[in-house]
This record gives structure tokens, C-alpha cells and sequence, in this order.
């Protein structure tokens, strides 16, 4: 079997569950990450093989897919800011929105006249903002926190893997009263996704992702903004900033719970899809 063949077998089975676009995403990503070929490879040598050997995981890939589990779980990676990060059942799985607060961070801290920025992520997952942080900014101290002691094991593997000097600590932020240190930058994207939301959530990201690390309650989405913001107030340095990632539909909601508890320079960004999805704060 030719990976031409393979490729369409991709599009005939998948056909009714995703466009061409993402089927094609599928295959590529597969096949870099079974054979470390490109589009470019095949595109040179259509006719090439697939290996005998390799044919049972490509099939075991196509059926996870028909069963819409993430492409990024079936291969345990996923890319962000041109990085290779493990994903597992524990982490969410980093996205593109992500990705632009890393860069509105960075482009602040660039104009911000820090010159050693002491960084802290809250809810980092699989660390992909702190990493993705400190190779941009490889002057800056990095640190960490997460409630699962499961996602810290897979953030301090990104961490080696990627050679970034990140400080990771387990806490509940929640349950914490006081931070151990003042920071020049404190980020978030913490849970966020109310629970009648549900509903508007593919299954792929519903039947797979971490419930803890998406949902809320309906009766108080905005209790980690709340909470960090007031750590913030306590722990943030002089002309500090403070950056959360944010439910598209709670974006006046959070500003003004900013607001409510001093910051007087708050500025709200939509992400490439139009929606309100990140935060800059001030005191």
C-alpha cells in the first residue's frame, strides 16, 4: 500500500465526521510523527510505500479518529509556538488562542523596561505558557503551579524536553492565601467553561479532556479570576501585569470584576476568531 492509498482511506473513513481540511491535518501529522515525513515527501515520491510494520498503527489511528478521539492524545503531542509538547488524558491540549496571549505577553514584557521579569503561571497544564515564555524570553525566572500532581509530571517532562528553565510548584490556588514571592507577571488561563456551556462543546473535547482543568460552576465562572486577582494585588511588583485567558462570553463580566477590585487599566483582545478571549490588567 502506497501512502496515497493510506491518505484515502483517511477521506472515505472520515469523511462524515470532519471536512477535508482536518482530515488531511490527520494524515500529515501521522505521518511526521510515525515516519518523520513531510507533504513535501510524498508530493516528490507519490508512489512511496507504507512500511508492513507500520500499517497496524495507522489503522489504530483511523479508528480513534472515527471515534473522534483528538488527534493530539492518539500521538501524545501537540505543537505550540513552533514547540512539541506531550499531551496526556491530564492536560488539556494546547490551542492556537493560547498560543496569541503567549505572544501579547511577550511583545508586553519586550516594551515593558524588565529586565529580568520574575514570571508566575497559574493552572499550567502542560506548561506550555511558561516554556513556550522562557525560550522567547530566556532572561526571565519562570515559574508554575498546578492542582494535579498528573499535569506537573507531564509539564516538567515539556520543561526537559524543550530545555526551558521552569520552576514547577503543586498548589490549589484556590486554598492559597499568600504567594511565596512578588512577580512582575502573573497569567492564567484557568477553568473557565460554565457548566450549561456543556452543550456547545464538541465530544471530542468533551469525551476526552479533563473536566477539571474546562468547566466551572454556573453559579460563579469567574471564582479563579476573582481569587487571582487578588493575589495579584498582594504579590503582582511595582507597574506588574496581570494576563488571563477568558470565556468568550464573559468579557465585559471580567473587566469588570477588574475593575471592582482596582485595576484601573484594563484592556480586553479578541483571538484570530473574533472572540473575547484574553486580558491585560494594570494597577
Amino acid at each position: 500500500m502506497t501512502f496515497r492509498d493510506l491518505q484515502f482511506q483517511f477521506q472515505n473513513a472520515l469523511a462524515t465526521g470532519y471536512d477535508t481540511a482536518e482530515i488531511d491535518s490527520f494524515f500529515y501529522l501521522s505521518l511526521e510523527h510515525l515516519h518523520a515525513l513531510k507533504r513535501l515527501d510524498l508530493a516528490l515520491e507519490p508512489q512511496l510505500l507504507v512500511p508492513d510494520e507500520a500499517l497496524e498503527k495507522w489503522f489504530s489511528i483511523l479508528e480513534q479518529l472515527k471515534a473522534q478521539k483528538p488527534i493530539q492524545y492518539i500521538l501524545g503531542e501537540a505543537s505550540f509556538c513552533d514547540l512539541i509538547f506531550k499531551v496526556t488524558e491530564n492536560t488539556l491540549i494546547p490551542r492556537p488562542e493560547t498560543e496569541e496571549l503567549v505572544f501579547w505577553i511577550t511583545e508586553a514584557l519586550q516594551s515593558s523596561g524588565f529586565q529580568n521579569p520574575k514570571i508566575l503561571d497559574i493552572g499550567t497544564g502542560t506548561g506550555c505558557i511558561p516554556i513556550a515564555l522562557q525560550k522567547k524570553l530566556p532572561f526571565a525566572e519562570v515559574f508554575a503551579l498546578d492542582v494535579s500532581a498528573a499535569a506537573l509530571e507531564v509539564a516538567r517532562e515539556n520543561a526537559q524536553k524543550n530545555q526551558a528553565a521552569v520552576t514547577f510548584f503543586q498548589h490549589d490556588i484556590l486554598e492559597v492565601d499568600r504567594l511565596d514571592s512578588t512577580y512582575d507577571v502573573l497569567v492564567s488561563n484557568p477553568p473557565y467553561v460554565r457548566e450549561m456551556e456543556q452543550v456547545e462543546i464538541k465530544p471530542n473535547v468533551l469525551n476526552y479532556e479533563p473536566h477539571l482543568a474546562l468547566f466551572v460552576p454556573d453559579s460563579d465562572p469567574l471564582l479563579f479570576y476573582r481569587k487571582i486577582a487578588a493575589l495579584a494585588g498582594q504579590h503582582l511588583s511595582l507597574n506588574g501585569l496581570l494576563f488571563f485567558e477568558i470565556n468568550q462570553y464573559l468579557g465585559e463580566a471580567t473587566v469588570a470584576l477588574l475593575h471592582e477590585m482596582g485595576f484601573s487599566s484594563v484592556v480586553l483582545r479578541k483571538d484570530i476568531y473574533g472572540n473575547d478571549r484574553m486580558i491585560l490588567a494594570k494597577r
